[in-house]
């Protein structure tokens, strides 16, 4: 039966996230002590929920949002991930983040599921009253299935610490509790954790630096390029130039920006704080922004969104390392060729970690009412970074295989132990 699924998928067009999810965990479950009866129940979520959400605009009409949340599979605690405010928000992506956030969890090693959200809009063309009663709205529309004990959301993709806040605020409105530990990525003063903000960007630097010493190199002197300069790349690019890399180019939905010298990561920060975007920067020249995957770097780091490496670039990618903060961003195909041609990955659901696990942080903080310092924040998630790097390279060396199928055999062991113990499979 896995084998027709498995071939089914491979059929399936790569860009789509859902059949490469799902081929993904085929594929690492060849590497795991998981049976058929596993896989199955890891290749579909066990809850999806649609929903509408009324919306007054600022001019006095209603227009109706769809909204989405996916639980994957909470085998090992409740279900974790982000709601993204998005245009191309549609349940097939939803679905498919949800189980990448399950395997993330069991390869961290989180008492958590995975789930996601998503409201299919453009936050960029909301006013903060419009952009707080979507907020309001989803909460609203999904109370009964969130909480503490059952799924708890975060920010992404569009979504930020304020929306987290108003979220938090409409769940304590509706079940007249205050539980900031239903909701992380919140700002300090409702719960939130010092260093969250920047937590996944610098799991990807500590997952760099792994990599690079397990290829005999360094970050000093190492080139760099990031793409997507958001929330997650912008942290990143900052971390590899602190440590000594030359950041050379990075990129926004706008366009790129190029220095073989170096970009001075901090004025260029500021840069996109008084323009929102890195076009125009003055410390590079500008190229297409799909040229910054092939340029002749060190590293890459592809952060923006889904499919970004395919079977149509994958042969002209220069880069010796590719380190994915972005969830997705390399399709099965062009993670065959990459492969083929030598060059290591460090998979999402390990590079791009440190999120969820400084989000487990807040939870737990939350719920044992302390308060941790960001040292010690940060000091936590880089020994649970090197730890599971460590982990996972050493399953590839014993495999022989690259470590993306060595990540999800380390995974699926995890959740297929879990699902013995609790009886769901033989």
């Amino acid at each position: 039966m896995v084998l027709a699924q498995s071939e089914q998928a491979g059929a399936e067009t790569a860009a789509d996230p859902l059949s490469a999810a799902r081929r993904q965990i085929i594929d690492g479950a060849r590497f795991s002590s998981a049976s058929d009866e596993v896989v199955q129940l890891l290749l579909q979520p066990a809850r999806v929920y649609e929903v509408a959400i009324p919306v007054r605009r600022d001019d006095g009409s209603l227009e109706v949002f769809t909204g989405y949340r996916a639980q994957h599979c909470d085998v090992l605690g409740p279900a974790k991930g982000g709601i993204r405010f998005h245009p191309a928000v549609n349940v097939d992506e939803v679905k498919a983040l949800a189980m990448w956030m399950t395997i993330k969890c069991a390869l961290t090693d989180l008492p958590y599921g995975g789930g996601k959200g998503g409201v299919v809009c453009d936050p960029g063309s909301l006013s903060p009253g419009e952009l707080e009663r979507l907020s309001r709205g989803y909460v609203r529309a999904l109370a009964p299935h969130i909480g503490p004990d059952r799924d708890i959301p975060a920010p992404d993709v569009g979504t930020s610490a304020q929306v987290m806040a108003w979220m938090v605020d409409e769940y304590a409105q509706i079940t007249g509790s205050f539980e900031p530990a239903a909701f992380t990525g919140k700002p300090l003063e409702l719960g939130g954790i010092p260093g969250r903000a920047e937590a996944t960007g610098l799991g990807i630097f500590f997952a760099g630096r792994e990599a690079l010493h397990d290829l005999g190199r360094s970050v000093p002197g190492t080139t760099v390029a990031v793409q997507g300069f958001g929330k997650v790349g912008s942290y990143a690019a900052r971390y590899f130039a602190q440590g000594g890399a030359r950041v050379v180019a990075v990129s926004d939905v706008f366009g790129a920006v190029y220095n073989p010298d170096g970009l001075d990561i901090e004025q260029l920060r500021l840069h996109v704080d008084r323009t929102g975007t890195v076009k125009g920067f003055a410390g590079g020249r500008e190229i297409e922004r799909d040229q910054l995957l092939l340029l002749p770097v060190d590293v890459l780091v592809p952060a923006a969104l889904e499919g970004q490496i395919h079977a149509g670039n994958a042969g002209a990618i220069q880069a010796r390392l590719v380190v994915e903060g972005a969830n997705g961003p390399t399709t099965v195909e062009a993670d065959e060729i990459l492969a083929a041609r030598g060059i290591t990955v460090v998979p999402d659901i390990l590079a791009n970690a440190g999120g969820v696990i400084v989000s487990y942080f807040e939870w737990a903080m939350n719920r044992s009412r302390l308060s941790w310092t960001a040292e010690e924040v940060q000091r936590r998630l880089e020994a649970k970074m090197k730890t599971v790097y460590a982990e996972v390279a050493d399953r590839a060396r014993r495999i022989n295989q690259p470590l993306r199928p060595a990540a999800y055999g380390v995974a699926i062991d995890r959740l297929a132990g879990a699902m013995r113990a609790r009886g769901w499979v033989k």
